[in-house]
């Protein structure tokens, strides 16, 4: 026996080029994004980005009056409206003094509060970053900056009690409206400036009250909370997007296949009548004796012209052919295979009537094929969706057209869920548009479902009651059912609608 050994591949060694290539191209992107950092935080720092407002779609605004919706939908404005004002007294010293002696003059020295300058500083950012959420960072910096190096008798410092908070507030409303980058580099100057504060004021101060610590690690968790829901967010915007336009290209293609079924089956129905016309046009000077010149050179005429639009309408098929689809070898359905193909759903266990109205007549090939593709899909579907239920199909030969309904009653227990692309529904419409017709489908009050289609034939159609109608009217008859709305969703509805046209 011989055995063969397997060895592990290598690793291949990388050149120095390629080294140099990849650590510059790393060196690029870092660049780049650093660019794009200093572009947001230094030179669009006061840009006017207001902040939008909630989507119509959000929790707190699906399902409210309109009325309630236009205030609902700027409900984080008016959240941090309030705890501007919320701060504003809270830093000034308000609360205290109202409560201690009778509501004193606002930006008094009270105790540990500093009064005005804090409620200002806490609150200005708050409402300026509605508008420009890195300038408000880059106020509350300043005026942070400013308190500490000024005022000397404060509740904590350098960020007071209200400005810890609103500043807070601040960089993570300006950590959600920009990118990663930016909101760690706000993150990092914030601890920087925060730092270099204290160190500037520690003779005058000591260390006692400084918060610094507590500041860098707040900022640090409301940052990595906000880019990951900015992160969470942008994802899931991503997976909708990408759902609908897998949907749409899910949609696109089923109809494209059922377009191209379709052009599968009419193509034996036009070849068969070209063939005959073909065929006619030949024999037909051999069926007169003697037959004008004239007459034999018409007859060849036809015969050229109908071998051709069948050269040409082969060629145009063989376009839209699919390499898996193969040419049935029995010739299409019409109606009168109908009863065998309710034999068949019978035989599948479904129970199925079938109700014929008006005068039966021969219509064209093509509305007979549609007629029955339309009854088998919509029948399948009840096998496949409504198991147990009973079913109707209702054939009504109306002026100018045939009119169909398949309705079913409420499935047995209940409905299986549907792992489909929809292409029976679809494959329905498309043929309905292809004849000029009307089609509605869709649930029915007691839990079932119904389809109702009509098609409209282009001969002109005879009136079992008053006998053969003129070209005009029917012409007239189609015109007007075309202009007509879509049709009802009973047999009743189609008929009426057809006759009275």
């Amino acid at each position: 026996m011989r055995v063969t050994e397997s060895t592990r591949k290598a690793p291949r060694v990388r050149g120095e080029f390629e080294v140099i290539r990849d650590g510059w191209r790393l060196l690029g992107r870092a660049v780049h994004r650093t660019r794009a950092t200093r572009r947001e935080l230094f030179r669009e720092a006061f840009a006017l980005t207001p902040l939008p407002v909630l989507p119509s779609d959000a929790p707190v605004v699906r399902g409210v009056r309109p009325a309630v919706r236009r205030v609902a939908v700027r409900l984080p404005h008016l959240a941090i409206v309030a705890l501007a004002l919320f701060l504003f007294g809270w830093g000034s010293g308000w609360y205290w003094s109202a409560a201690d002696d009778g509501f004193a003059d606002l930006g008094t020295l009270e105790e540990n509060h500093v009064g005005l300058p804090v409620g200002l500083a806490a609150a200005l950012p708050l409402l300026l970053v509605l508008f420009r959420p890195v300038g408000a960072w880059w106020l509350s910096m300043v005026m942070c900056f400013g308190i500490a190096a000024t005022v000397s008798w404060a509740d904590a410092w350098p960020w007071a009690y209200a400005t810890f908070v609103s500043h807070l507030v601040v960089l993570t409303v300006a950590a959600l409206r920009r990118g990663t980058g930016t909101a760690v580099a706000m993150w990092f100057l914030t601890v920087l400036i925060s730092a270099v504060t204290q160190w500037l004021c520690a003779g005058s101060r000591g260390n006692d009250g400084a918060n610094v610590v507590e500041m860098a690690v707040a900022s640090a968790v409301v940052v990595a909370v906000a880019v990951s829901v900015r992160g969470w967010t942008a994802a899931s915007r991503r997976a909708e997007a990408s759902g609908a336009l897998t949907a749409q290209e899910r949609s696109r293609r089923t109809r494209l296949e059922k377009r191209t079924s379709i052009a599968h089956e009419l193509h034996d129905v036009v070849a068969h009548h070209m063939s005959v016309i073909a065929i006619q046009a030949e024999a037909a000077p051999y069926r007169v004796d003697n037959p004008p010149p004239e007459l034999t050179a018409s007859f060849a005429t036809i015969r050229e012209n109908a071998v051709a639009a069948l050269a040409e309408l082969r060629r145009v098929l063989g376009v839209v052919r699919t390499e898996d689809y193969e040419t049935p070898s029995a010739p299409q359905p019409t109606l009168a295979d109908l009863d065998r193909l309710l034999g068949n759903v019978r035989d599948a266990g479904l129970t199925v009537e079938k109700t014929v109205t008006g005068a039966r007549r021969e219509l064209p090939q093509g509305v007979e094929l549609s007629a029955y593709r339309i009854v088998q899909e919509a029948l399948s579907n009840v096998l496949r969706h409504a198991p147990g239920a009973p079913a109707k199909v209702e054939l009504s030969y109306v002026l100018g057209g045939l009119a169909l309904r398949i309705v079913n009653e409420a499935p047995v227990g209940e409905r299986p869920p549907s792992h489909g692309a929809g292409q029976g529904v679809t494959g329905m419409r498309e043929r309905v548009a292809m004849l000029g017709g009307r089609m509605t489908a869709g649930d029915t009050p007691d839990g079932g479902y119904e389809v109702a289609v009509l098609l409209l034939t282009d001969e002109p159609a005879d009136d079992p009651l008053k006998g053969p109608a003129d070209a005009a009217a029917s012409a007239d008859v189609r015109a007007d059912v075309r202009a007509d709305a879509p049709v009802a969703g009973s047999a009743d509805g189609i008929r009426e609608t057809a006759a009275g046209a």
